[in-house]
């Protein structure tokens, strides 16, 4: 066996890497997380996750995980309401028949938090490495010597980067970096949401929003616990954040800033502004390029978002990743590949064609949500599905 008395890392304990440490361990494949967050209660923040059929789910469905997902998703939170600026409703799920899992459009919802947990505690104890922030990593024989921000190091064979858009490990296997899309979504949460903002919670009724309206968006949906995740998202400046003046932890001001960008927009949404609870984070949207290529090494590889970053709009990001999780696992414990080598080239080569195929659907999503027709062409879209 390829993986036999070696030693694995992960390095990121987002679902992808976790899935992955999953699946190894149920081939009795020696592996270890890295994690930087400081322990398992580290609040994890973040619009919920849709999991689709044949990527999300199969991998929950490969990790023995399928009966404790339904004890844990969200019932309806799948269900999405398509509005005008004015909060005028053109379309809505919620008066259709409830799908449910194996149909091919079913995509549950699962709060972030309640999918780590879950992925954790389906995890042989110790496996996680808290407070373990990747610094760099050199090569030490056939594998490599990991260093970590709190002055500790680690051995490893074969180094997995799970380290998301930011990948500190993606440069040692390649140099190519992501574009700029074009767009960026300014983040805002609300707790007690039924209270806090009741106009829009009940529009919401426990699902999702997306507001089309001049070119710009109000993307939003329900979180666990009442909370209630949203997003402006508009085409501007890759360097719109540091050059707005605006202060993201000051309401008002960025109150100030909707009314005038989202000029047309009803006063109906101002309540998300002035209820929001923590600091607005803006978020640039960036993608790997479509047609990367990079020479596969025996002892590191990327999944997810280090591997292949991509926009939002197709909801693909956390699919991929478990997707990459669950092909990779298969190539690394598979017969078929004699080397790790192999098994890694494989891996990477079925990868990069999938992921520049769901990337492209992201961009071209991106586009006709932030295009003048946005209303009418996701309408069409929606009806048509």
């Amino acid at each position: 066996m390829k993986l036999q008395n070696k030693q694995i890392a992960v390095v990121g304990g987002g679902p992808g890497g976790l899935t992955l440490a999953r699946l190894l361990q149920l081939q009795h494949i020696d592996v270890t997380v890295y994690e930087r967050d400081a322990d398992k209660n580290a609040r994890v923040q973040g619009a919920p996750l849709d999991l689709h059929e044949n990527s999300g789910l199969a991998a929950i469905r490969q990790a023995g995980l399928l009966e404790v997902f339904k004890q844990n998703f969200m019932p309806g939170a799948d269900r999405e309401v398509i509005t005008n600026e004015r909060a005028e409703v053109f379309y809505s799920e919620h008066d259709k028949p409830e799908e449910n899992f194996g149909h091919e459009h079913f995509r549950p919802e699962i709060d972030r938090g309640a999918l780590r947990r879950i992925l954790l505690e389906s995890l042989a104890p110790e496996t996680v490495v808290w407070d373990a922030h990747f610094i760099s990593m050199e090569k030490q024989g056939e594998g490599w010597l990991l260093h970590f921000k709190n002055g500790t190091t680690a051995y490893a064979d074969v180094v997995v980067a799970a380290d998301g858009a930011n990948s500190k490990i993606r440069p040692y296997v390649t140099d190519i970096k992501p574009f700029y899309s074009g767009i960026t979504m300014l983040e805002g949460n609300v707790y007690n949401a039924p209270d806090a903002i009741p106009q829009v919670a009940a529009l919401i009724n426990g699902g999702k929003i997306m507001a089309f309206g001049n070119a710009k968006n109000l993307l939003m949906g329900q979180k666990a616990n009442n909370e209630v995740g949203f997003y402006a998202s508009f085409k501007t400046d890759e360097n719109w954040a540091k050059t707005s003046g605006i202060d993201f932890t000051d309401n008002t001001q960025v109150l100030d800033w909707f009314k005038t960008a989202y000029p047309e927009w009803s006063s109906f949404w101002h309540e998300l502004f002035t209820n929001n609870a923590l600091p607005f984070i803006p978020r640039p949207i960036y993608c790997m390029p479509l047609d990367q290529e990079w020479e596969a090494q025996p002892n590191v590889t990327l999944l997810g978002d280090a591997a292949h970053l991509m926009p939002p709009f197709a909801g693909e990001g956390v699919n991929m990743a478990m997707l990459d999780a669950l092909e990779l696992c298969e190539c690394l414990t598979a017969d078929t590949y004699p080397t790790l080598l192999d098994a890694i080239a494989a891996y990477e080569t079925n990868m990069r064609k999938r992921a520049s195929v769901i990337a492209q659907e992201s961009l071209d999503n991106g586009e006709k949500m932030h295009s003048p027709t946005a209303l009418q062409d996701m309408l069409a879209f929606f009806q048509g599905v």
